[in-house]
């Protein structure tokens, strides 16, 4: 009797096991806005998804930055510092200290 607990046990943990290894990332970013490879959410205006890319850019050791939208635009403007803050992880330096791009 304990073998055949032993056997469903076994066999309810790894069907539940490969469950979990389904994603719907692929889905969930159909839906929103991705660039490097990083979501950033849905329902962003243009000059978000702008502010994003340009301090996705920044973080990666190119500055880029529209100094009217940054000062003028607050959808720019939260998006850059969330691209610049996101993206951070993305500068790549070799080992003589060159940026890579």
């Amino acid at each position: 009797m304990s073998y055949r607990l032993f056997f469903i046990s076994v066999l309810t943990t790894g069907s539940l096991m490969l469950s979990g290894c389904h994603s719907n990332a692929s889905h969930r970013y159909q839906e929103g806005y991705v660039y490097h490879g990083i979501y950033f959410g849905k329902g962003l205006s243009p000059h978000a998804k702008q502010g994003i890319r340009d301090g996705c850019e920044t973080s990666r050791g190119v500055y880029t930055k529209s100094h009217a939208l940054f000062n003028d635009d607050n959808d720019y403007y939260n998006g850059w510092f969330t691209g610049r803050n996101r993206c951070r992880g993305l500068l790549k330096i070799d080992e003589e200290g060159n940026l890579i791009l």
